[in-house]
């Protein structure tokens, strides 16, 4: 399965660091490569108002969002051809309080996904709604003893690690503390994920199939470095993330490479 690079019309950002584009012009990712364009014409809430394709799932996302990476990846790992809205969390005091999205989600948080009529919180849910739709290729192995592994480690790291360092929390520490309270929330969680994957891991979290448990690693590695976390005393987790950054699903996937991303940020 082949992704194509994606375009980004427009440049700058909605803030100092980091926005969305005005009225961009991007690419969709889809199976068969680079098939349409869209055109967001966005309010000042950089709302889209132009109409989107009939029947596609829509996801809501914010490009540094490492939830919502995770579901980018699994919608690129499945061939999922989808529609994006980017939700930027920092601009007008976080675009995730408005009255617009707080009706899709109402704990105004990202992702959010529109998919089969229905609106789908929480990552994990999603994940987990996706397995069950579109099972092919599998995201949980078909041994329940294995499933439950991978389950474990996806919840260690979605419920475990993530939520200590999201920038909800960190909001209540002081800019200050932001940096050393995220640095040991994160260093906490790997010393255990570490010693987990020492006997699960074969190329990947659980074995040498990608699973749930690689759509959640990878995002959350990419937060460690972000928070300068020294990662020398976790070869296994940077083993497996380098065997998976190696995949196209997670490169075109990859905060670098949003409709949403910074041209600063851009690879």
């Amino acid at each position: 399965m082949n992704y194509n690079s994606q375009s980004s019309g427009g440049g700058g950002g909605a803030s100092p660091k980091e926005g969305t584009p005005s009225s961009p012009t991007f690419a969709l990712w889809t199976p068969l490569g680079l098939s349409h364009l869209l055109v967001l014409r966005t309010d000042f809430l950089g709302w889209p108002t132009g109409e989107m394709q009939a029947g596609k799932p829509v996801l809501y996302s914010y490009f540094r969002s490492s939830c919502s990476w995770r579901v980018r990846i699994a919608l690129a790992l499945k061939g999922i051809d989808y529609e994006i809205v980017p939700i930027n969390l920092i601009k007008d005091g976080g675009q995730q309080f408005s009255e617009e999205f707080q009706t899709l989600n109402p704990m105004k948080q990202v992702p959010a996904l529109k998919i089969d009529g229905i609106t789908i919180g929480q990552s994990l849910a999603i994940l987990e709604y996706l397995e069950e739709t579109r099972p092919i290729p599998r995201l949980l192995p078909q041994d329940p003893q294995k499933r439950a592994i991978v389950r474990m480690i996806s919840d260690l790291i979605a419920s475990g690690i993530q939520p200590l360092q999201n920038l909800s929390v960190l909001k209540q520490v002081g800019q200050e503390n932001q940096m050393p309270w995220a640095q040991k929330a994160i260093t906490s969680g790997f010393n255990a994920l570490e010693k987990i994957l020492q006997s699960t891991a074969g190329k990947y979290c659980v074995g040498d199939e990608v699973s749930m448990a690689d759509v959640c690693l990878a995002p959350q590695v990419a937060n460690a470095e972000r928070f300068k976390v020294d990662l020398s005393p976790y070869p296994t987790i940077s083993h497996i993330n380098k065997a998976l950054l190696a995949l196209e699903a997670f490169q075109v996937s990859h905060p670098c490479r949003q409709p949403d991303t910074p041209a600063e940020l851009r690879t």
